[in-house]
């Protein structure tokens, strides 16, 4: 991949600028001027993927995440946005975010996220069995303090809660 222009790295920043001052359709605007080819490079699409998102367009959300996966199959981050938009976009829900994310389990068996995110929707459609086990999973593969600090201070895993504060 090409390094970034000059000019598309300003708008980069820009664009990180805006969505940390809450105005994400400045950060859209400034989006927009990014050199053609590289808009579809990765960091762009995760900025317009947080600026839909901070606008709580799930559903341009969810297609900006199907632009990564398709233009980035190896980026697991693609995954995860699309499963987390899909949760929340019309016509989508939890068992829809399930589904989405459940494959990119096996394709990124190192990141944590994703069992995390697999057990939270497991906790919320009350499949408690299943979300322990993805928990578990999330576990083995990061970093045990800091995924119980975070599963703890997440209120889909409430169900979980007492048995995530028996484990060291």
């Amino acid at each position: 991949m090409d390094p970034l222009s000059a000019s598309d790295l300003h708008r980069i920043n820009a664009a990180q600028g805006w969505l940390m001052l809450g105005a994400p359709g400045e950060a859209h605007l400034e989006l927009r001027e990014i050199t053609a080819g590289s808009e579809t490079r990765p960091e762009v699409l995760d900025l317009q993927w947080q600026a839909f998102a901070a606008q709580t367009n799930w559903t341009a959300a969810f297609a900006i995440a199907e632009v990564l996966i398709r233009q980035h199959p190896g980026a697991p981050g693609g995954w995860i946005n699309r499963s987390y938009a899909a949760r929340r976009m019309p016509g989508g829900g939890l068992a829809r975010a399930f589904e989405l994310l459940r494959p990119a389990a096996d394709c990124f068996p190192d990141e944590p996220a994703i069992p995390f995110n697999l057990a939270c929707y497991c906790a919320q459609e009350n499949r408690l069995d299943d979300a322990w086990t993805w928990y578990r999973a999330a576990r083995k593969v990061g970093n045990p303090a800091a995924l119980r600090s975070q599963a703890l201070a997440d209120d889909d895993l409430r169900p979980l809660w007492p048995m995530i504060s028996q484990l060291q």
